[in-house]
């Protein structure tokens, strides 16, 4: 597998624009879409929110019944989430401009939205844009990029993964961009995130896939304990590289694993933008009895905002760590832990066997204070461990948050 440059025009027969269509504000992209003129099938997983966006239930509807798709428009600026029946029709409304410009059928094209939640979207702008955004399709490595930039709300950075492999002489690409830096905890995806392929799939297998690859993913980070009413995330396949992917072959193998990793590096990228943050919290349980306590434990960990708060204050204050693993609703011996930190190949145990070391404080908070730390929390019960991805919480998040809406 290689790792290669680009999002979600890297897979053959991919195209992307962005447009500034005005949906909420002025002077900036705030649509996007990813286009393939070969019908692709589809796979998608998305929030566990009670509540949910228009979107959300239109690209359920559409991925439930298998159709095949040409398109994903996405907007920024406005959720379209809490908006009734009204944001229902405008949610199709956006669905059917784009396939009118496109030639294709309103069901062909998926649908997302992020941004304030509650406010209604006008027409005239989804009808603008759509048209700009036709004009603008194209397959270059940069159309990916911008179209990564026009989701954005309150990321500091676009977010892409791209990989490529080969089978029989046939290369396989897969290409993904998201967006979300707050309202993202464990158990869904993120808020948006759409990943590209040129491999050809039954649709049933790549949606077992997805849900794989979103396991270890997506849903093990966390920035703020809020899980979005739009999270979405969807892989299109378009077959276009001629290689089929069938289950018990080396090249689903290759394929799982190329999932995955753009899954995860996704994932990280989001975490390490989280609002506010400084650092990206990365906290990996070792050697617990099972997978399931493994996810438990390590998720427990990375959604403190005790544990988030120290990371930014550069305090090893450990307590707060093995208090997280304490109320994880895992049963274990905790005069048995052995607790980690590492940080650029540098690290120091602060915890052996449930007590403090005599580590030193300067050296803790050197490493507290670079760009990633890893915490290692060594359970000692089995074989069993689980990364969860997250970053720390400080004053910066407070004020974001506080004049979202204006």
């Amino acid at each position: 597998m290689n790792k290669i440059q680009g999002g979600v025009t890297a897979a053959k027969g991919f195209q992307a624009a962005s447009a500034a269509a005005g949906i909420k504000y002025k002077g900036r992209t705030d649509m996007a879409l990813v286009y393939t003129e070969t019908p692709a099938v589809c796979a998608g997983t998305f929030t566990t929110n009670v509540v949910k966006a228009a979107p959300v239930y239109w690209d359920r509807d559409i991925v439930t019944k298998k159709n095949p798709v040409h398109a994903v428009v996405l907007n920024s600026g406005i959720a379209n989430a809490c908006t009734g029946l009204e944001g229902k029709e405008i949610n199709y409304f956006m669905a059917s401009e784009i396939a009118g410009q496109l030639g294709v059928k309103p069901e062909e094209v998926l649908t997302a939205s992020t941004g304030v939640i509650g406010m209604q979207m006008a027409k005239e702008p989804l009808a603008k844009g759509a048209a700009l955004l036709k004009e603008a399709l194209s397959d270059t490595t940069e159309a990916g990029t911008k179209a990564a930039e026009a989701i954005m709300t309150t990321d500091t950075v676009s977010k892409e993964s791209a990989v490529s492999f080969e089978v029989d002489g046939k290369v396989v690409t897969l290409g993904g961009m998201s967006k979300g830096s707050g309202m993202i905890h464990p158990n869904m995806a993120t808020m948006l995130s759409v990943t590209t392929t040129d491999a050809a799939i039954d649709c049933d297998l790549l949606q077992k896939l997805v849900k794989d690859a979103v396991a270890d993913s997506f849903n093990m980070i966390s920035v703020d304990r809020d899980t979005s009413t739009n999270d979405t995330y969807l892989v299109l396949a378009n077959g276009e590289s001629g290689v089929e992917i069938k289950e018990g072959t080396k090249a689903y193998e290759d394929f799982r694993e190329a999932l995955r990793y753009v899954a995860t590096d996704l994932a990280k990228q989001m975490a390490a933008d989280g609002e506010g943050c400084t650092r990206l919290l990365e906290v990996t349980v070792l050697h617990c009895c099972s997978k399931e306590n493994a996810n438990m434990l390590s998720k427990s960990v990375i959604t403190s905002n005790l544990v988030k708060t120290m990371v930014f204050g550069k305090d090893a204050n450990w307590g707060r760590i093995l208090c997280a693993l304490g109320y994880a609703g895992v049963e274990f011996d905790p005069e048995r832990v052995d607790l980690t930190i590492e940080a650029e190949g540098e690290e120091l145990i602060l915890v052996k066997d449930g007590v403090p070391t005599g580590y030193s404080e300067e050296k803790a908070t050197e490493l507290l204070g670079k760009d990633k730390v890893t915490v290692l929390c060594d359970m000692k019960e089995g074989e069993a461990s689980a990364t969860a991805w997250g970053c720390d919480l400080t004053y910066d998040y407070v004020k974001i948050n506080g004049d979202y809406r204006s």
